[in-house]
């Protein structure tokens, strides 16, 4: 059953959301094409948590893709399931981990934080089901 987003667009949406494109070098992070609308790649930002009142705060939330990678993986990326079987695609690692980070530890790090300890971040995700890490 495809997910619905919840809630409004916050106040200043349009400005957050061209400064997301702008920090992605407006380009998709998922499959690297720039934003060429003619040839089929606009950039648009998914809310990987479908809230659409996520705080700003929360860049883990927001993803800058090109509508075709925003299509195939809007309905398919759950933050709440378990991602242990399936390892994270290396794109996608840094925004698992951030949202790792506040569930877990109810810290929110800023990208940088969660790069740094990406390792660590990511391993919570596998001791909360009970996977052992080696």
């Amino acid at each position: 059953m495809p997910r619905k987003g919840t809630g409004e667009y916050p106040a200043g949406w349009p400005d957050f959301a061209r400064k997301l494109k702008e920090a992605a070098g407006w380009r998709c992070i998922r499959c690297d094409r720039p934003h060429e609308p003619a040839a089929g790649y606009c950039l648009t930002v998914h809310h990987v948590t479908m809230a659409k009142d996520e705080p700003f705060d929360h860049w883990w939330a927001f993803l800058v893709l090109c509508q075709r990678c925003h299509l195939q993986i809007q309905h398919k990326v759950i933050l709440d399931r378990p991602w242990v079987m399936v390892p994270h695609s290396d794109w996608f690692k840094p925004y698992a981990a951030g949202f790792y980070a506040a569930k877990y530890l109810g810290e929110h790090l800023s990208r940088e934080e969660a790069m740094a300890r990406l390792d660590e971040l990511l391993a919570l995700e596998r001791a909360a089901c009970g996977m052992v890490t080696v």
